[in-house]
């Protein structure tokens, strides 16, 4: 019989989710997006793949990308083909409970996905989204800057300082980090930005209370 770990309780005056591989599984269709991608032009999609998780798709183009390649042409095509490709696209265990129990001011999406691939994941998976989503359109900077997690927090009126970040990715966890957010591993990231920082398999463990001061939450 194993001992029950002990849960942590925290308060917080704002909520911030990642999307791909915190709130959605969508590793099917990123797997395909960039295998295609890989084949077109000759390249190692294990790199690709090893790097490309968290980030904005036209910075992963950018990085790989040969020589006379259209950068912004090539990660438009990209875009198109997983806005389309939703075969696969999953909620995360846990995911839907945990965002219609939480106020819709108390929380928001930053992802590295644009606005209309992060809508139209959302809705396959069957989520809510909030009236604060922070997309790769909406950031000068994408992940690992703090950007789009500080723009989130302002937004929400918060405390960057006094927020949660779920995060499942190292350039998520290092951008929530660096915005000063406490900061929530979800899965089985082993990049050692996620040493010591709790850690939680998946969403279905994790409650939220609303208080008068914003959100009690527990995992």
């Amino acid at each position: 019989m194993t001992e029950t770990q002990p849960r942590t309780t925290v308060e917080t005056t704002a909520v911030l989710f990642d999307m791909d591989g915190t709130l959605v599984d969508s590793t099917a269709v990123v797997e395909r997006t960039w295998h295609s991608f890989a084949v077109r032009h000759g390249l190692d999609v294990r790199r690709i793949l090893a790097v490309s998780h968290g980030r904005r798709t036209g910075e992963t183009v950018a990085e790989f990308a040969p020589v006379g390649v259209d950068v912004d042409a090539e990660t438009r095509r990209l875009v198109r083909q997983e806005v389309t490709d939703t075969d696969g696209v999953v909620a995360v265990p846990g995911a839907r409970e945990l965002l219609t129990s939480l106020p819709a001011e108390s929380w928001a999406v930053v992802t590295s996905a644009g606005r209309a691939l992060a809508t139209a994941r959302m809705a396959v998976a069957g989520l809510p989204m909030p009236p604060v989503v922070v997309t790769a359109e909406d950031v000068t900077v994408g992940k690992p800057s703090p950007e789009g997690y500080l723009a989130a927090a302002e937004r929400l009126g918060a405390d960057p300082a006094r927020s949660v970040v779920f995060e499942d990715a190292e350039a998520g966890l290092l951008a929530a980090r660096a915005c000063g957010a406490l900061t929530v591993v979800v899965g089985g990231c082993s990049a050692p930005v996620a040493r010591g920082l709790h850690r939680i398999p998946d969403l279905r463990g994790v409650r939220a209370v609303h208080t008068v001061g914003g959100v009690s939450l527990s995992f």
